[in-house]
């Protein structure tokens, strides 16, 4: 079974990554620049796993979880935040609005791929 993943992101560089890490290990990865622009993917697919960065313009990380939260088609997606932060007070804070997990840029493939299909369940 394909796992399909939206990766929210406003690098270039990062979401590249995340395609490079995902797409030859078997997942069809969606990519978005924000989280404005990851609501308007998620019009046309229903993703597994959603990975996000936070600081994000026009929508952030937090907002976007938020606002998946609030939604029936993605209130029990899983989401990984996926950040240069390392703050425990915004780990909470993530938590809180209902992220799944949390992983530090840069990340380790292997552990991502892990992560993913671990939240897939």
């Amino acid at each position: 079974m394909t796992l399909t993943v939206l990766a929210v992101d406003d690098s270039r560089t990062m979401r590249d990554l995340l395609r490079v890490a995902l797409a030859p290990r078997g997942f069809d990865v969606h990519l978005a620049t924000d989280g404005e622009d990851a609501l308007e993917v998620l019009a046309s697919i229903a993703p597994d796993v959603i990975i996000t960065d936070i600081n994000m313009p026009r929508l952030d990380g937090f907002g976007l979880i938020a606002n998946l939260r609030a939604r029936e088609h993605t209130r029990r997606t899983p989401i990984i935040v996926l950040t240069t932060e390392s703050a425990p007070e915004l780990r909470e804070r993530a938590r809180s609005a209902g992220a799944t997990g949390w992983i530090v840029k840069p990340f380790d493939e292997a552990k991502l791929v892990a992560a993913v299909r671990r939240v897939a369940g």
